[in-house]
């Protein structure tokens, strides 16, 4: 790929598609198409199709998604359904149709069964029964997978896809109900260590704070074992995967009937009490925690086999604890903008 390549990234603004952006100026990828919302309406395919037509890229990463926690995908599974079904249908044939030399598709670690061997491999993919709280968004991100190798099979495209695990990281969606467990847990750790210092002060308490400062309560048993990845580690590896060059993309990720997709992630993983426990200790906040069992807790554990993407050449750098601090501080730098 060449730093003057034509690159469209669907979902640019996004806590993926930002930091895909990120890494690719640093780069030296200038020639980068970057439509907002409101000039490209992903859900409409005569526009996805026109766009595609009269900008002719060259290179596309589908990011654009919508997404959420367990509460999200819960409460709009129709919606997590349909509008990425939507997107990746109108993106990925528009893709084929207008030549797109390489299309990079962003999926993600809740394709694999509820009950998938530990570490989740490739090749596990619709071998067992899904994870009923999040069944609509890993169905769509399936059928997104099985587009790009269909395509691949039948008109010889180039289209691949990283499956990256649990994100966070700069620019997250931080609100209370509608937010993954990370940033969930630092906005209400942070709240809470506010109202505690606001208490001890002598000021009054927060109008819309109905719960105490001295313990912040997760939603389930704490048990479940996560894999997280900081956000530009997977900007990076996402990157490293579409411009791999052609001998090893074939090799690794194209030559049928091996799967076009790749685990992204760090291949390790945390207890959900164990993050929490990190996030109450980077914010400083020094009330207890509590565990809310009748919540669900998902899948038990999902990590992933990342032995595929060690091979092709690229493994993350960024450690959880790390990673925390850093979305921390961004989270507190920007906190005004996600007051409710």
């Amino acid at each position: 790929m060449e730093k003057n390549s034509k690159i469209f990234v669907a979902g640019s603004n996004g806590l993926v598609g930002s930091a895909l952006v990120r890494r690719l100026k640093a780069g030296g990828y200038t020639n980068l198409l970057l439509p907002e919302i409101d000039e490209l309406d992903l859900t409409n395919t005569v526009a996805v199709r026109e766009f595609f037509f009269n900008e002719k890229p060259q290179y596309v990463i589908l990011a654009a998604a919508k997404v959420g926690g367990i509460h999200a995908n819960n409460t709009y599974p129709a919606e997590f359904i349909h509008l990425n079904l939507m997107i990746q249908n109108n993106v990925i044939h528009s893709a084929y149709e207008a030549g797109v030399e390489r299309l990079l598709f962003l999926g993600s670690s809740c394709i694999y069964p509820k009950n998938a061997p530990q570490p989740m491999s490739e090749e596990h993919l619709l071998t067992g029964l899904l994870e009923p709280t999040n069944e609509p968004y890993a169905i769509a991100k399936i059928a997104g997978i099985k587009m790009c190798e269909s395509y691949n099979r039948q008109y010889g495209t180039k289209f691949i896809a990283v499956m990256p695990t649990n994100l966070y990281g700069p620019g997250d969606n931080f609100h209370p109900e509608n937010s993954h467990v990370m940033p969930a847990l630092i906005r209400r750790i942070h709240e809470a260590k506010l109202e505690m210092a606001r208490r001890e002060a002598g000021g009054d308490r927060r109008e819309n704070s109905d719960s105490s400062p001295d313990e912040v309560i997760v939603w389930g048993s704490g048990k479940p074992m996560r894999e997280f990845l900081f956000v530009d580690d997977m900007a990076d590896g996402s990157v490293y995967v579409l411009t791999l060059d052609e001998e090893k993309l074939e090799e690794h990720l194209l030559s049928y009937p091996k799967p076009c997709f790749v685990n992204l992630g760090t291949g390790i993983d945390v207890t959900i009490r164990e993050l929490a426990e990190t996030i109450k200790d980077v914010v400083g906040y020094q009330g207890h925690l509590g565990f809310d069992e009748t919540k669900p807790d998902g899948t038990m554990r999902k990590l992933q086999d990342v032995s595929r993407m060690k091979a092709l050449g690229w493994e993350a750098q960024v450690v959880l604890r790390e990673g925390i601090e850093k979305t921390y501080a961004w989270f507190h730098e920007n906190q005004e903008s996600f007051r409710s």
